[in-house]
């Protein structure tokens, strides 16, 4: 990953299209070597999480490119790399395992991240039905291992629709059902990273599995 890494670094330093385009070839190298991490982690997931079609490493990368019709920041590309490996590749609305490559702030995590209100319902209402089920996965001592909390934004208040008095009503409240697990560059540049990653993805597919068959329902 020392491609990835290493470009990123430039990047991050000169992030403007006249030092990308010099460095187009570096660019090219790193894309190359994380579609070359993406497509392992395809293979491996597929193992132990059935829900994983055959996928394209291209359809799970992410965009270098920054969207910045509607952000103060104008800079053109983004920092990172990173890919979304789910049903549908980087654009699906299902849980899935998702590695983020960036220079000092790289994580292996995955979920369902800011997802849709109809997604977001679901996933609450399965919560509700079946709280149990939830933090059996969610207090597991192998995925706290990895995954010691909820990432994202909390409400203040009760979701609408849901009973004040539930007694997980903590656990509603989330905006987002996704979690990470920090990697710091040398564990990046380790010869044991891959399998880490497998591991950690190995862990979450149990929450993924919960989370799907959430989503799947409300279909």
């Amino acid at each position: 990953m020392q491609a990835v890494l290493q470009f990123l670094t430039g990047l991050k330093e000169n992030n403007t299209k006249e030092w990308f385009n010099d460095h187009r070839k570096q660019y090219d190298e790193a894309k190359e070597q994380m579609l070359f991490l993406t497509d392992i982690l395809i293979q491996e997931i597929r193992r132990f999480d059935e829900d994983i079609p055959v996928l394209s490493a291209k359809d799970c990368l992410f965009r270098i490119f920054r969207d910045v019709r509607f952000s103060k920041d104008k800079s053109p590309y983004k920092t990172n790399m990173g890919s979304f490996i789910a049903a549908g590749g980087r654009k699906s609305e299902f849980g899935g395992y998702y590695i983020h490559l960036e220079p000092g702030t790289s994580f292996v995590g995955g979920g369902v991240w800011c997802p849709e209100a109809d997604v977001l319902r679901a996933i609450r209402q399965e919560i509700y039905e079946s709280p149990d089920n939830f933090k059996e996965v969610l207090y597991d001592e192998d995925f706290k291992q990895y995954f010691t909390e909820i990432m994202g934004e909390k409400l203040k208040t009760v979701p609408k629709g849901f009973d004040k008095e539930f007694a997980d009503i903590d656990l509603l409240r989330y905006k987002s059902y996704a979690f990470g697990n920090s990697v710091s560059d040398e564990k990046v540049l380790g010869e044991d990273f891959v399998e880490d990653a497998i591991d950690m993805f190995r862990q979450l597919s149990h929450m993924n599995r919960f989370l799907n068959d959430a989503i799947r329902k409300r279909k």
